[in-house]
């Protein structure tokens, strides 16, 4: 394969998967706006959002400091002036796809295209609540399709594999920048841990990466903020946790090698890092700092994508 098609391929599965992303967290901060528990951290849950996306000092330079629901809907879904808005996501989501069509199935193509084009029109101009909720499922739906599409219908080829590289390398960042955000209310041992806003902020966790319904069918009990660390961080049935999106990096790059007849730097740094996954516990993780494993982990993980850039899409 031509490394600039897996180049597109890699970057398609990213930004759709970042499109998803950013409408989780918009509609948990949406449903987050509606409780009556103040905020003692300085931030409400419009800022978080954004932070969550990684894109709180380019909000602050286009909006100044204050986060309300107009701004952070417009910076978050519709702004052509954040490359990770979903509007921008899906524009360059459609770019990718087209540049490498002949590599798609064509249910993939038709789910890219069409969502494309029936989310264009909308706008954040006299957005209702119901409105902004119907867009934000529309979104999700683009990307559930696409994903279960390349599932169902793509040959298990290189093609394939570049494709959940991308998934599973955004998915991964998504996971630790929100877990990151929240790191302190997620520690058992700090100073009046539990109460009503500790509640709602491990449920704006586990909201924002569609986990709040698994979370308790694995642990039948209500949320504890070790367990809602240990399940988005360790637990490898969770496909949103850090430890089951190494297992498929790691399996993708492994096929990717087989094929290709040869290993690499990105084979052993994802190696390495399935490892100290897999090796450790949140006790562990408690007494090093949660914050410190996270941040680490960000990095570690963003030097995996540059490695795997290097490469194979060179």
């Amino acid at each position: 394969m031509l490394s600039r098609h897996a180049d597109n391929l890699f970057w398609l599965a990213r930004y759709v998967e970042r499109a998803e992303n950013t409408a989780r967290l918009v509609e948990a901060a949406t449903r987050l706006s509606a409780t009556p528990v103040p905020y003692d951290d300085g931030k409400n849950e419009w800022e978080m959002a954004v932070a969550g996306t990684g894109t709180l000092d380019l909000f602050r330079k286009a909006h100044g400091t204050e986060a309300n629901a107009r701004n952070v809907v417009d910076h978050l879904a519709f702004s052509a002036a954040n490359p990770s808005s979903i509007r921008q996501c899906l524009d360059i989501a459609r770019f990718n796809a087209r540049s490498v069509r002949t590599a798609l199935t064509m249910d993939m193509w038709e789910t890219i295209n069409s969502g494309w084009m029936e989310t264009r029109g909308v706008t954040s101009a006299n957005l209702s609540r119901q409105d902004l909720s119907d867009y934000l499922s529309k979104v999700k739906e683009i990307s559930l399709r696409f994903d279960g599409s390349a599932y169902r219908t793509m040959l298990r080829n290189d093609a394939y594999y570049f494709l959940r590289l991308g998934t599973y390398i955004e998915r991964a960042d998504f996971t630790a920048r929100v877990l990151a955000l929240k790191a302190d209310v997620l520690d058992p041992n700090r100073p009046s841990a539990g109460g009503s806003f500790d509640y709602f902020q491990w449920s704006w966790i586990l909201r924002s990466l569609s986990a709040l319904t698994s979370y308790h069918w694995v642990y039948r009990d209500n949320l504890k903020p070790n367990l809602v660390g240990e399940f988005l961080i360790l637990r490898a049935e969770m496909p949103r946790s850090l430890v089951s999106c190494y297992e498929n990096i790691t399996l993708f790059l492994d096929s990717l090698s087989r094929d290709y007849g040869r290993q690499g730097t990105a084979q052993r740094k994802a190696r390495v890092t399935l490892g100290q996954l897999q090796g450790t516990s949140m006790a562990d993780l408690f007494r090093m700092g949660l914050s410190n494993f996270l941040n680490d982990f960000l990095v570690e993980n963003s030097t995996l994508g540059s490695a795997i850039a290097e490469q194979y899409l060179g």
